[in-house]
């Protein structure tokens, strides 16, 4: 009888929160990051878990978070704990956010992990915002070339062409390239950008549906000679700092390696990381294991090695990340500094071929008159 009291609980609660969140928006993880830094907070300041959740219930936010704060308030009201409620949804908190608050309430330092999790989570948000903005600039600096590239084959190729029809005379090899780069990008650039706008929504849709097309997505962005790299960085960092707070906050390794199924934001690290639990199962240390999977940068594993020796892992492990983390930064200032020169003399060279293609004829029969 209580477990089906429970149960019809559990679904008035979620038909509640999505009830909100198609009323709103819904929860980013900026909102989730919100929601903790305030209920941290709150905790601090002496209020009870139930209070703190009802009062950001009652918040004028515009996201789902007031709506899922109500709910776990009403979860928690009925008997359960903080970190049983959270499992109710999953959109919102991950693993390693329900291992944490279930470390915070077995210790009842509650509102110090909530604190550790705002900042654990502020790093990542931080470091994926300097990527985005990072290849932001390129991105968009090249399709805006590729848009007036082909705006000017489309309309002011054609007209060239016409013209040069009128003289009688043979075009230059350069010149007969662009007019028939000119009339390709004319009749079938409308086939060809349809057909890569279906094949980049089956992509992505087989990218959302299904693991393995995901994992060879990112194991195919691990390759990429000059972002492979960086990307690698990125995830060995996400993951060295996850693993060190779950190992600080005195979760177990195996523990803490279950939990780190979706916290790099790359599924090759994500299943490396099941796959270094296994291997620890069968007595493998940590950085013999890491060194199996073969996707954690060299010097990143023998730093582990060392850090396994001295008995301070967690310790390691987030100063492991902190380095990363400032090579990566260096790295992308490099990368801006370099790509903003290299991209302006790329669309130079391509501007200044195709006027230069265009204006050949014209010179060669001034130069005949």
């Amino acid at each position: 009888m209580s477990g089906n009291s429970g149960g019809n609980l559990d679904r008035r609660v979620s038909a509640t929160v999505r009830m909100g969140a198609d009323k709103r928006r819904r929860s980013t993880p900026r909102a989730v990051t919100a929601f903790t830094r305030q209920l941290a907070s709150l905790l601090g300041a002496g209020l009870a878990l139930v209070q703190a959740l009802d009062l950001i219930a009652r918040s004028e936010r515009r996201d789902a978070m007031p709506y899922v704060a109500g709910a776990l308030a009403r979860r928690i009201s009925n008997g359960e704990r903080f970190a049983v409620a959270l499992t109710a949804y999953p959109a919102q908190f991950d693993r390693l956010y329900l291992e944490l608050c279930a470390i915070g309430e077995a210790t009842g330092s509650l509102s110090l992990v909530l604190a550790r999790i705002v900042e654990h989570r502020e790093r990542a948000s931080a470091l994926r915002g300097k990527l985005r903005s990072a290849l932001a600039y390129p991105c968009a600096v090249v399709l805006l070339a590729g848009a007036v590239t082909a705006a000017l084959l489309t309309f002011v190729v054609p007209t060239f062409s016409h013209v040069f029809d009128s003289y009688g005379t043979a075009l230059p090899g350069p010149t007969r390239a662009v007019i028939a780069l000119s009339e390709f990008v004319t009749y079938w650039g409308p086939l060809v950008l349809a057909a890569s706008a279906s094949l980049l929504l089956v992509v992505i849709h087989l990218v959302r549906r299904s693991p393995r097309a995901r994992t060879a997505r990112d194991r195919a962005l691990l390759s990429i000679p000059l972002a492979g790299p960086l990307l690698r960085a990125t995830a060995a960092a996400r993951w060295s700092r996850s693993l060190g707070t779950l190992l600080a906050a005195g979760i177990p390794l195996s523990d803490a390696l279950r939990a780190l199924s979706r916290v790099t934001g790359n599924a090759v690290f994500d299943a490396a990381s099941a796959q270094i639990e296994a291997r620890l199962r069968r007595g493998e240390r940590l950085a013999q294991a890491m060194r199996g999977v073969a996707c954690f940068p060299s010097a990143f594993v023998e730093t582990i090695a060392v850090a396994e020796e001295s008995g301070a892992l967690d310790a390691m492990l987030l100063d492991c990340a902190a380095l990363a983390e400032r090579e990566i930064d260096e790295a992308l200032a490099l990368a801006s500094a370099c790509a903003e020169p290299f991209i302006v003399i790329v669309l130079g060279l391509a501007v200044g071929a195709l006027v230069v293609a265009l204006y050949l004829p014209v010179i060669e029969l001034g130069n005949v008159v």
